[in-house]
């Protein structure tokens, strides 16, 4: 046990809580140092059969990586540490995503960011009917990463680019459209669901008892708003640049009514971080496998976090929390475009 991970066990059931509730359980080096020994040491273990996460703290599983730990690295002139942060919560990513033993997750509330790196890369995830997923790193100037976009290359592509893009937070529907979570549960069943996960690790077909708790619990988890929105723009998001789907959305949007949340997120956000996500995403969907998937995502961290739009992103939106960031470059015109490119093929400049 740890100050912000407790690691328990109750009989075959190995036990990953999350305990930093004060900051939303917002993963420290610590904590995903502390998972990914955990999982090491339990993947050999006979003793344990399933693996369970879940989090303390009534706000949420977790809110993300510790991307102001990330910020104050790169001021002080140590880019190369946060390098190590990226590259250690991605290995934890892809241990989860590839784990040989059951895994489980339940969470409630806030799930953004590095808690989707958890909890969507189990095999059985639950999560209470009000829970809000998000990817919100466009609005601090950086790329969806923790391999989400191992995940969402099954989704149609329009859903995942509104979703990633765009940073909003959705309910469950859209979470289960986007293949995010595995079952929409009642927040009072939550106790109910934990006693059943722990009850399937000592049945001789854990996998088959958790999808049956899967299909025992589970409820109807309400409308995707999200995903049917961007079904219906299907032609805007098939923009070649971020520059031409922002543009073709906000045409789109003076045209229909419904649409001004989604249109006033995407004109908001970070362009470089726009053009960063849109080509890691197309990327992701031609090499869609989960190692491939999160070295592209450390060579953009890496990339991003040397660029201006993450230290004044994270500023406003974590630090000062002005929600007034300034981008660098302010406007898609300068967006360099080719080194990005070259980024995400990883070819030296």
């Amino acid at each position: 046990m740890t100050g912000q991970l407790q690691i328990s066990t109750e009989g075959p059931l190995g036990i990953l809580t999350l305990n930093r509730p004060e900051a939303i359980n917002a993963l420290s080096r610590e904590m995903i140092d502390g998972i990914t020994e955990a999982l090491d040491r339990w993947r050999d273990d006979e003793a344990i059969r399933v693996v369970l996460f879940e989090a303390r703290g009534p706000r949420g599983f977790c809110a993300g990586g510790d991307v102001r730990a990330a910020r104050t690295l790169v001021l002080d002139g140590h880019p190369e540490a946060a390098d190590a942060y990226f590259a250690a919560e991605y290995r934890m990513n892809g241990l989860i995503a590839t784990y040989p033993k059951p895994t489980a997750a339940i969470g409630h509330g806030v799930v953004m960011g590095g808690g989707i790196g958890i909890l969507s890369h189990t095999r059985y995830s639950f999560a209470a009917s009000d829970a809000r997923f998000a990817m919100p790193e466009t609005a601090i100037g950086f790329m969806s990463d923790i391999g989400v976009n191992a995940i969402l290359a099954k989704a149609p592509e329009p859903r995942a680019l509104a979703f990633l893009m765009s940073g909003l937070a959705v309910g469950l529907g859209d979470a289960l459209a986007l293949g995010l979570c595995g079952a929409a549960v009642d927040p009072a069943a939550l106790g109910d669901v934990r006693h059943g996960v722990a009850a399937a690790a000592a049945q001789d077909k854990p996998e088959t008892a958790l999808v049956q708790l899967m299909q025992a619990q589970g409820i109807e988890p309400g409308e995707p708003t999200l995903c049917s929105q961007a079904d219906g723009l299907a032609a805007e998001f098939s923009g070649a640049s971020a520059e031409e789907i922002v543009r073709a959305v906000a045409l789109r949007a003076n045209l229909e009514q419904g649409l001004e949340k989604l249109d006033a997120a995407l004109r908001s956000r970070s362009p470089t971080a726009l053009e960063v996500v849109l080509q890691s995403h197309r990327r992701a969907r031609r090499h869609p496998d989960i190692e491939d998937v999160l070295a592209l995502d450390l060579r953009m961290a890496g990339y991003l976090a040397r660029q201006p739009d993450f230290v004044e992103g994270v500023r406003a939106v974590l630090v000062d929390k002005d929600q007034k960031p300034h981008w660098h470059p302010a406007d898609f015109a300068h967006v360099d475009r080719e080194s990005i490119a070259r980024a995400v093929a990883g070819e030296t400049a």
